[in-house]
């Protein structure tokens, strides 16, 4: 058998190779020996192992009394001899004598045990990068139950700004929502950002658009920005910027990585922004409903819930809004010296804004009635007083009756509403005719007054143009004749029966149709 130094004097060869790999040293420490082997079978002083591409090779493993460096550039040997290696470069020092170049079995070892820690290292990385995604995801998955739990929108803001900002490590960030046509700011962390942009700034479609670019002008001052939209365009919420990532050198730009995370937790919060407006708007609107409520109760309660008792007469009122809260109003009222008052009011317009006027009508109606009594003076009143308190646009119809049971005679004036019915015992009609302006549409309107005198079993008729203008499903109206017939074959019925033949009749007119107006109806009727 040969002696160690005796095969070190020759080539080395594959058995030598073999030979050291079978001490199952480990990875580094068999390339380290194959180093060495090769600088006492070479004659070389010292060699060391480089892995790497064309522009940096990382010294991976050395042998010797030289001192190499820890990385090299592509086109630098730092005065070593060196040799090319598929995975990186063989750098070696001469010895002072009879030193020969590397080649061989030895060379082919190595190159091949620099190709295996390359693979291993790349592989560690990819583990380490699958292992740090699953890890972010797992954040992103925290980050996001904890935002879509949040419900108040004031708060949910900062929480996604200093989620987006802990979740890459950045320095800085702000939240932009849209507003109208505009970008507003919501929030800010870490720096200050502009306050507000209009959405068809050239810029802020390159932020929202596919480049996401031009975004550094919206946080003065940050080196490196991230923006992505919050939610799928064209119906973003608005933009979240993150700025200036933390590293062991200060400050640094995001990888590509880091911005499909941003874009995630983006789709995440739009759906948490959603979700929170969705329970503003859902709290706004339970709470209107409580308080058209409130106002449809408050409503009610201005009608009459019982009719004054008269000796030789009937009265009655029935009212139904399209709405919650409606736009009619009717009253039966005691005047002084034994009279009695009837009212019937209509309002422009439905809902709050019609109930608002038809509190108004009803309270200065009632604290002048008494005053001045049932005449042109007390509408001249109505009318200075609905038009120095209501909009413009808005106005009332108002058909007011005063009956005076000692001579059985109805004085009246009628401010541009229906005009009322009188169907006598045979069957004729008598109307009570517009005597003036509605209501609010000019300050100083005059008004006329007129009056007839109810003979036994005639019948007096306030309405609402919901009534008569109910339509059919072939938009037919239902019309004053109809409502005239159906009176006069009422006759021999009380007021109340009256009422429900009308609404009954009415509503079959309308064969299911929504109500698409207040209807009021006031009977009054002589019986002696």
């Amino acid at each position: 058998m040969s002696s160690p130094s005796a095969s070190l004097e020759r080539d080395l060869s594959w058995e030598d190779v073999l030979g050291a790999a079978r001490l199952r040293e480990g990875e580094r420490a068999f390339l380290v020996r194959l180093l060495q082997l090769l600088c006492e079978s070479r004659r070389l002083k010292a060699a060391a192992l480089y892995s790497g591409s064309d522009e940096c090779f990382e010294r991976q493993v050395m042998w010797g009394s030289e001192a190499f460096p820890a990385s090299i550039d592509g086109d630098d040997s730092s005065g070593y001899e060196s040799l090319e290696l598929p995975e990186g470069r063989l750098l070696f020092a001469p010895g002072e004598e009879d030193w020969k170049r590397p080649k061989g079995p030895i060379v082919l070892a190595l190159a091949s045990g620099l190709r295996a820690a390359v693979l291993r290292r790349q592989l560690k990385e990819q583990s380490f990068v699958v292992n740090y995604r699953g890890v972010e995801l797992e954040a992103l998955y925290e980050v996001g139950l904890a935002i879509a739990s949040m419900l108040n929108l004031e708060q949910l803001g900062e929480e996604i700004l200093l989620r987006a900002v802990s979740l890459l490590d950045a320095r800085r960030g702000a939240l932009f929502l849209r507003s109208g046509g505009r970008l507003v700011l919501d929030h800010t962390l870490g720096g200050d950002a502009i306050p507000e942009l209009p959405l068809d700034d050239p810029q802020v479609a390159q932020v929202l658009g596919p480049g996401l670019g031009g975004e550094q002008y919206l946080l003065p001052g940050a080196r490196h920005l991230m923006a992505v939209p919050v939610g799928a365009e064209p119906n973003s919420r608005g933009i979240l910027l993150i700025a200036d990532k933390e590293s062991r050198h200060g400050v640094g730009p995001f990888p590509e990585s880091d911005r499909r995370t941003l874009a995630l937790f983006a789709n995440q919060a739009a759906t948490a922004l959603e979700t929170a407006y969705l329970h503003r708007q859902a709290l706004e609107k339970e709470r209107l409903e409580r308080e058209i409520e409130l106002a449809a109760d408050i409503q009610r309660r201005l009608l009459p819930t019982a009719f004054p008792v008269v000796q030789g007469f009937e009265l009655a009122g029935w009212s139904r809004p399209a709405r919650h809260v409606g736009g009619d109003f009717y009253d039966l009222m005691r005047l002084k010296q034994g009279r009695v008052g009837a009212v019937l009011a209509d309002v422009s317009g439905k809902g709050l804004p019609a109930a608002l006027m038809v509190s108004t009508i009803h309270s200065a109606l009632r604290l002048l009635v008494d005053r001045e009594g049932v005449g042109p003076g007390l509408v001249q009143h109505l009318n200075r007083h609905i038009a120095a308190s209501t909009a413009p646009n808005k106005f009332i119809t108002l058909l007011v009756v005063e009956l005076d049971p000692s001579s059985n005679e109805v004085r009246y004036v009628n401010a541009g509403h229906n005009p009322g019915v009188v169907i006598g015992s045979d069957g004729n009609v008598r109307e009570l005719a517009s005597g003036g302006l509605p209501l609010g549409l000019f300050g100083e309107s005059s008004y006329e007054s007129g009056s007839l005198v109810l003979e036994p079993g005639d019948l007096l008729c306030l309405y609402s143009d919901g009534l008569t203008e109910c339509e059919s499903p072939s938009d037919e109206e239902f019309g004053l004749p109809r409502l005239v017939d159906l009176l006069r074959a009422s006759s021999d019925r009380s007021l109340s029966e009256v009422i429900r033949a009308v609404d009954a009749a009415v509503t079959t007119f309308a064969q299911g149709l929504s109500q698409g107006d207040d209807q009021t109806l006031v009977l009054l009727r002589r019986t002696a």
